[in-house]
């Protein structure tokens, strides 16, 4: 059963990493909304935004791969409802084939594709002066965290767009979740600047937790409590929305 769920996996993996090389005008433009980010954030509101003892580039770019890791979730529920609509979910389930292995194969390309915007985000935040001074191997934990949390972002997406099927209103929907995340959080300014209220759920979620980590791995601090938060999120939202996505997976 292993056996047959990682070669089928392996199979569908590379099946969608196959459809997005044919499609590269989906990458592009995945491309330019965090570099938009990057540079609307620093030049609007870097002036503004005293972080003691860092510039706010460094500050900043954390917060935007957290955030593109969020968004980019609406892809793995556009894929998944597009699969439906297209008939392709149907072929899936007529083969001989672990039926987890249709969405881990989904959402490890998805986490795949990241590898790219991650990369990019990196270099235009080292061209505007984001640096590392915590060390190189941190750094590259850093990329490695952003990897893991990206693919665990996606189940929920992934339930999302075999729950609400068509494509239109997944759209529209991904961005509810997303928007409250990333910007209830120390994505681009810190927690203790927010109303008391607002702070006690900023502290506590996934995504300050992840930028947190990555903060601390790029800028030193302590990296072990946020490190641990964002993993155990991590696990938690695989293996709840994971079990939720193969349930309705089964059911369509």
């Amino acid at each position: 059963m292993i056996g047959q769920l990682f070669r089928d996996t392996k199979t569908m993996t590379r099946r969608n990493l196959l459809r997005m090389s044919r499609q590269p005008e989906v990458i592009v433009f995945s491309l330019i909304s965090p570099v938009m980010f990057v540079l609307l954030f620093n030049y609007v509101f870097g002036g503004s935004i005293n972080i003691p003892g860092v510039k706010y580039i460094s500050f900043l770019i954390p917060g935007i791969l957290v955030q593109t890791a969020l968004f980019g979730g609406g892809n793995t529920a556009i894929g998944l409802a597009e699969d439906l609509a297209g008939g392709a979910i149907d072929r899936f389930r007529s083969l001989p084939m672990v039926p987890a292995a249709v969405l881990t194969g989904r959402t490890l390309a998805d986490a795949a594709r990241s590898i790219v915007t991650t990369l990019v985000i990196f270099t235009i935040g080292f061209i505007l002066g984001f640096r590392s001074p915590n060390g190189l191997g941190w750094f590259f934990a850093s990329f490695a965290l952003v990897l893991v949390f990206t693919w665990a972002m996606t189940w929920p997406f992934a339930y999302m767009g075999l729950k609400i099927k068509s494509v239109e209103a997944v759209q529209a929907a991904s961005f509810i979740p997303a928007f409250p995340l990333t910007f209830a959080a120390s994505t681009f300014a810190p927690v203790e600047n927010m109303p008391n209220w607002l702070q006690v759920f900023a502290e506590n979620q996934p995504v300050t937790k992840a930028v947190d980590t990555i903060r601390a791995m790029t800028q030193g601090g302590d990296i072990a409590g946020p490190l641990i938060s964002t993993l155990l999120w991590s696990l938690g939202t695989v293996i709840v929305f994971g079990f939720l996505s193969v349930r309705e997976y089964r059911r369509v």
